[in-house]
């Protein structure tokens, strides 16, 4: 099958869009990568995308879920272009949707509370203008069973990337996420989990340290000459998320803007409004927080099940300074997926084009291990297609 997978993470940079060929059962993946592409957000959607996040009426919300759905339509046809294939030869598309709120179980100091969660990006309007079948809304089958309804990668991580030796892949988004991957072939179980912020608070230093300039702290460069506060860097590595047990997931929710003003607000010295050298620090004590919390869950956590290597994709993987400071809290080597040939940027959107192949074939896509839930469970929600086509043999059991 051709298979696009859409992916718009929590540090909102744009839509990442990979096409793969994907074929096989579980145990035995073939695939590979045939385009990808990332559509920037242009400054007015990014905004109204931050904003949904924070303030989210409903009318505002109504109106974005329809509009996401749009521009994700208009992705499809751009990477399929890149590819060289015809729109009516794509057989499905996997859309994670935008994450604007996700609350994980026991979240807001209920401890038996369900989690829940919310992604924007209306699947019938990318059904209606490509004419391709949609497989959407990949989280909440794991979450009314129970579970984080993240990470939701492991699963590809597992069946895509298992190589002769165990590894870590870790993925730096705008929240950070690991998993455990056994060597091809064992059937130990995966452990996979959020690891706390990835580049969500350094952009946002980055951002206000720039006076709006920049949206992200470039190959490092504010970071690497700011000087670290230890006693903020203390504090904030207090924070329970840290120390909680996996399963755990985390988001915008706990690690973003508010985060953000609340820190400038109790430190002053490290407010951008003091000058440059303030917004340099800021952003260098939010790098150590990331680079900190990243290598001890993965100390305490991976490592003790034996992993050769450390392999990082993600935006974060383009900070070499970020992923310098990981190397030297952790005993083994850290290297970017490039190097070991998983492409960093296209890696969380191939994930979900495997997910959507995996429901329209009944393999549940979750990792129970990994997010807490009861089962292990088919996940996403099926939209037809907009025009006729010759329909899926869909497995009983799919949802």
């Amino acid at each position: 099958m051709r298979v696009v997978g859409l992916m718009s993470g929590t540090s909102v940079d744009g839509i990442d869009a990979a096409l793969i060929e994907i074929a096989g059962e579980p145990g035995r993946v073939v695939w590979h990568l045939r385009a990808f592409l990332t559509v920037p957000w242009a400054g007015e959607r990014r905004a109204r995308i931050q904003d949904a996040m924070i303030h989210g009426d409903p009318a505002g919300l109504c109106r974005l879920h329809a509009d996401l759905g749009e521009w994700f339509a208009d992705a499809v046809r751009e990477v399929c272009t890149v590819a060289g294939l015809p729109l009516a030869e794509l057989d499905l598309i996997g859309s994670h949707g935008q994450t604007i709120w996700h609350e994980p179980p026991g979240a807001s100091g209920v401890l038996a509370r369900r989690g829940a969660t919310l992604q924007l990006g209306d699947p019938a309007t990318i059904a209606e203008r490509t004419g391709v079948p949609v497989v959407s809304d990949f989280r909440t089958r794991d979450m009314a069973a129970a579970g984080q309804g993240a990470p939701l990668v492991p699963w590809a991580d597992r069946h895509l990337y298992a190589a002769g030796h165990a590894r870590a892949l870790l993925n730096i988004g705008g929240m950070a996420n690991v998993t455990h991957v056994p060597p091809a072939g064992s059937d130990e179980p995966l452990l996979a989990f959020d690891t706390g912020p990835g580049n969500a608070l350094i952009d946002g230093a980055a951002e206000r340290a720039s006076g709006g300039r920049l949206r992200y702290d470039a190959d490092g460069g504010r970071a690497r000459t700011g000087r670290v506060d230890p006693a903020v860097l203390e504090a904030l590595l207090r924070h329970p998320f840290f120390a909680q047990e996996p399963p755990k997931s985390t988001g915008r929710e706990v690690f973003g803007r508010g985060y953000l003003d609340e820190l400038v607000r109790e430190h002053p010295a490290l407010d951008p409004a003091a000058g440059e050298t303030a917004g340099r620090d800021l952003v260098a004590t939010l790098t150590a927080l990331t680079a900190r919390t990243i290598a001890q869950a993965l100390a305490r956590w991976v490592l003790p099940r034996g992993a050769g290597e450390v392999v990082v994709t993600g935006g974060g993987a383009r900070n070499p300074w970020l992923v310098e400071l990981i190397a030297r809290g952790v005993r083994v080597p850290v290297r970017t997926g490039d190097e070991v040939g998983i492409d960093v940027d296209a890696k969380e959107a191939v994930a979900f084009a495997a997910l959507a192949w995996a429901h329209v074939c009944g393999i549940p896509g979750n990792v129970p291990e990994a997010t807490g839930a009861r089962g292990p469970r088919v996940l996403g929600s099926y939209t037809p297609a907009g025009a006729p086509r010759a329909p899926f043999s869909r497995a009983a059991g799919g949802t």
